[in-house]
């Protein structure tokens, strides 16, 4: 029986300094090529996978939940409205916080960010046991991918969400006071240490995306498999029928887990594939 595969892309397909192990490359080629379809769901934008150097897949579900494609065609995008953009984007310059608006178009970003952005995500990949060299270049690689905005440029109506730095865990728990009518997520550290916080539409998750993309594959449920290794990716397991989570993942994510694989450097999506007999 043919199944439907969600991979969350950072840390699960691909390792913490942005790169896809052979390995997973040559697991998703050969389970495509059993017939199986192999889809990423990720809090990526589409302009930021579409700077990553991934294998082919079915799909995508980016933004957390925010924009849904199979085979190129766009099923849902339901993103931020431009007033809730201004009001965040306001918000963050009012603390003096690094934000990053992720647009299928780019990723739109403050001077606060050019500031900070470098060294956060410096010790967000040394959090995920990069060295320091390696920390620097995967931190100027995702510099690079900024595009630098000023005043009103920044109010724009094609943001799926927003990310912003932290000065303190602080910044998410007001958050999530200042927009009750958004989905307020943290991402880059664990618990109280994270380094990002982020705002999105309301009702939009990973498992809502997902299920909206069985429905138009008139797929079953009972069909699906999912990969993660972080808590944001919990809500992939509530729907699905087969959750792994990665070895280099989080004890939650274990936890909430059928099957444990290997580290993503440790040939884990291949080794989980095996296991599953995708391939």
């Amino acid at each position: 029986m043919s199944k439907i595969i969600f991979l969350d892309v950072d840390g699960t397909l691909i390792d913490y300094e942005t790169k896809l192990p052979a390995s997973a490359a040559k697991a998703v080629d050969l389970a495509r090529a059993n017939g199986h379809k192999v889809y990423i769901c990720t809090g990526c934008s589409k302009a930021e996978i579409e700077q990553r150097n991934l294998c082919d897949l079915d799909g995508m579900i980016g933004g957390n939940g925010a924009y849904v494609e199979d085979a190129g065609k766009v099923i849902m995008h339901q993103g931020l409205t431009k007033e809730d953009v201004k009001l965040i984007v306001d918000w963050c310059n009012e603390r003096r916080l690094g934000v990053c608006l992720e647009a299928n178009s780019g990723m739109y970003c403050n001077d606060y960010m050019l500031e900070q952005g470098p060294s956060t995500m410096m010790k967000y990949a040394q959090g995920k046991g990069a060295n320091l060299e390696q920390a620097k270049e995967v931190s100027e690689e995702i510099m690079k991918g900024y595009i630098h905005l000023k005043g009103e440029d920044l109010y724009r109506d094609d943001v799926n969400k927003i990310s912003f730095i932290l000065s303190s865990y602080q910044d998410h728990l007001d958050s999530k006071k200042e927009f009750p009518h958004l989905v307020a997520n943290t991402w880059g550290g664990k618990g109280e240490v994270a380094l990002y916080g982020d705002l999105g539409p309301a009702g939009i998750t990973k498992k809502h995306a997902i299920e909206v993309l069985l429905d138009y594959l008139g797929a079953d449920q009972k069909d699906t498999i999912s990969f993660g290794d972080a808590k944001i990716d919990l809500s992939m397991f509530e729907c699905c029928a087969f959750n792994v989570a990665m070895g280099n993942g989080g004890e939650e994510i274990k936890a909430a887990a059928d099957y444990v694989a290997t580290d993503v450097n440790d040939d884990g999506i291949y080794n989980a594939f095996q296991y599953l007999k995708l391939i």
